[in-house]
């Protein structure tokens, strides 16, 4: 089946801004919108705070310090957010095209994947995909293995997502190790200024947000199964 192509999202820039509002403004306007409403990607950039996904276990916080741990609705285990990291949201309806349709989760997340790999490249990293472990790792050399970008998601049962992907540029990266991230002991994490790149952050939210807006503009859709 061809993909349905997606009108394009309204990219905001809500600049540094502390976490638990966010969420609550992601909800709401989850809540209100209709199919009607256009696609929104929310740009922001979070004071320290960790936070956890529906299921996290959270033995996985080994040492919050100071830093505020929230628990949230998405997928995933525990992360962190600091400044120096681009934050995502990605607050979609996936059948607005293709009422009654079923949406390809995992080609939703290979886009997101992609993106970041994409705005990697474009600085001369190159990044990966490890089956099981959602997210994108550095792919060879010193630091393979290590992360350098999470993904977390909401998808309600209509189809409409929020919550969304970080991308670690230069940061105080010691909070990572309070935390097993993730949910896994020991996992290495990086920023694009431990490997060598030197960029503004500014620079990386916009890069990534169109990339993403890019790859997300055609979504494949399967046909629900008839009922008889």
């Amino acid at each position: 089946m061809s993909p349905t192509r997606l009108e394009a999202a309204i990219i905001r820039d809500l600049g540094r801004a502390e976490y638990e509002p966010v969420f609550a403004a992601m909800r709401a306007f989850t809540d209100a919108r209709d199919t009607a409403t256009p696609d929104e990607l929310w740009i922001v950039e979070h004071p320290p705070v960790f936070t956890l996904g529906l299921g996290a276990d959270r033995a996985h916080v080994l040492a919050a310090h100071d830093v505020p741990v929230v628990q949230t609705d998405r997928g995933g285990e525990v992360t962190f957010h600091g400044p120096g990291q681009v934050v995502i949201y990605l607050l979609m309806d996936l059948r607005r095209n293709k009422p009654g349709g079923k949406l390809y989760a995992r080609q939703f997340v290979n886009k997101i994947e992609q993106a970041i790999i994409e705005v990697l490249a474009a600085y001369n990293l190159n990044g990966e995909r490890i089956a099981g472990a959602p997210g994108i790792y550095i792919a060879a050399g010193e630091r393979k293995g290590a992360k350098i970008a999470a993904l977390g998601l909401k998808v309600r049962g209509n189809g409409c997502t929020y919550h969304g992907v970080s991308l670690n540029v230069a940061m105080d990266l010691a909070p990572f190790s309070w935390i097993n991230p993730c949910g896994y002991s020991g996992l290495a994490t990086v920023d694009m200024r431990s490997m060598g790149v030197d960029v503004a952050l500014a620079e990386v939210q916009q890069a990534l947000a169109r990339e993403l807006a890019s790859q997300l503009a055609t979504i494949a859709l399967e046909p629900t199964e008839q009922q008889p």
